[in-house]
């Protein structure tokens, strides 16, 4: 018990790191090839055919070693620069790990084997290099997303290749379209009824809306955040529950 509460606590102090990702004098790479490859790979509706990824893994590659060897420079680069970029990094190494492991039924079958408790998930496995560090999709998420844009609808735009994912949008983002795209991933899950469904007086909402609930109700509650995209007027005290989430791979 008392290892078990050690890690806990360690890994509370971690989690509230900040991110040492980045790099001086850099400049942002253009994200045309990760668009090409997501319009021609991932349908309206977010269906990923991996295996025309893996047909397409030179040109994949070739976007990943732009992204590897041009991080942000926090001091040079605008925010909306950032943002973009961290989106489609972390959109894109995600498609990296299933295509080097496909076939796969799930991203949650790639777990480390040997687990230390609420560390070594898959999202843990540093996989790939920002900058010249070693990186993992967690630090993106949590140490770099989260934390630094203080933006909710990156939690509609990043896909964990799931099926109750926000889709994967299929075109890249772009630092001056980003928040036009921000509102269109917003509205379209929000709106979804494989994902959401809405109504007056109940809501059967996504768990990411629980488990991220913080990070949408610093302005309001959770409804008041939902009512900003939904196409149907909720009531501000209508029932909550919450989806079960489907991990199956979004293909």
């Amino acid at each position: 018990m008392k290892i078990l509460i050690h890690l806990l606590f360690i890994f509370s102090f971690l989690s509230c790191q900040a991110s040492d990702l980045g790099q001086k004098d850099s400049t942002p790479p253009s994200h045309l090839i990760f668009d090409e490859l997501l319009k021609k790979h991932v349908s309206k509706e977010g269906v990923v055919n991996y295996k025309g990824f893996i047909e397409d893994k030179e040109k994949l590659d070739e976007y990943l070693d732009l992204l590897s060897n041009n991080a942000p420079d926090k001091q040079k680069w605008t925010k909306n620069e950032q943002l973009a970029y961290w989106i489609n990094a972390y959109n894109a190494f995600t498609v990296k790990l299933i295509i080097d492991n496909y076939p796969v039924a799930s991203i949650q079958d790639l777990h480390p084997k040997i687990k230390i408790p609420l560390v070594n998930t898959v999202w843990h496995i540093k996989f790939f290099k920002i900058g010249g560090d070693d990186a993992n999709l967690d630090e993106i998420e949590h140490k770099i997303l989260r934390k630094e844009f203080d933006e909710p609808r990156i939690h509609f735009a990043i896909n964990c290749a799931s099926f109750s994912c926000p889709p994967l949008l299929n075109e890249a983002f772009f630092p001056n379209r980003i928040n036009s795209q921000l509102d269109k991933v917003a509205k379209g899950f929000i709106n979804d009824p494989k994902r959401n469904r809405i109504s007056k007086d109940q809501l059967e909402i996504s768990k990411i809306f629980s488990w991220f609930q913080g990070d949408f109700t610093k302005n309001g509650s959770l409804i008041d955040y939902i009512n900003q995209y939904s196409t149907v007027k909720i009531n501000p005290k209508a029932k909550v529950s919450y989806l079960e989430y489907n991990w199956s791979l979004n293909e």
